[in-house]
């Protein structure tokens, strides 16, 4: 089993996306990046501790690649908007891929590099990359927020305008 990181703004928009695919073991909200330890939901919210929302993906390279994982990622995100995504504006919803090991770093820095050049974007991609630091998983009633407050999740995630992002420059 491998692992991979990603901020894409709010984490409950970003654990749907992964967890539907065979290879995809774990799919898991939480914290990285910051200057506290072990950070409540509150403390990032603030966007004062340094923490972005992230999801940490545990999945197995020999039925799901960590190339698969970077098209879904892009395909997410808004990779030209550097305060924030969608409605959740600050800090701590930026983008950012983190790496685990030269491998990951190399793919994720070509696959920027191809979505750079595919002329998708009229702005220029902004997302970081950077090596992972210490996760801190969110709180449990972070974890698959789609499938326990599904109501709640489809009303957030559609007066987000991710959707209709997406829609308007993928599909």
């Amino acid at each position: 089993m491998e692992k991979a990181t990603f901020a894409g703004g709010c984490f409950w928009c970003m654990v749907k996306p992964f967890d539907q695919w065979d290879g995809i073991e774990k799919v898991t909200s939480g914290y990285m990046g910051g200057h506290i330890e072990n950070p409540t939901y509150e403390d990032v919210k603030r966007g004062d501790s340094g923490h972005v929302e992230v999801v940490e993906i545990i999945f197995d390279p020999e039925k799901f690649s960590y190339e698969q994982l970077l098209e879904i990622y892009w395909m997410q995100i808004d990779p030209t908007d550097a305060g924030g995504q969608f409605q959740d504006r600050g800090e701590s919803y930026k983008t950012v891929i983190y790496t685990h090991g030269e491998e990951q770093e190399k793919l994720a820095q070509q696959s920027k590099v191809q979505l750079a050049a595919s002329g998708r974007f009229k702005k220029p991609i902004v997302t970081e990359i950077t090596a992972a630091k210490t996760f801190w998983p969110a709180e449990d009633y972070h974890q698959d927020y789609y499938k326990k407050e599904e109501a709640h999740y489809k009303e957030d995630r559609a007066k987000s305008g991710r959707d209709e992002f997406i829609e308007g420059h993928w599909e």
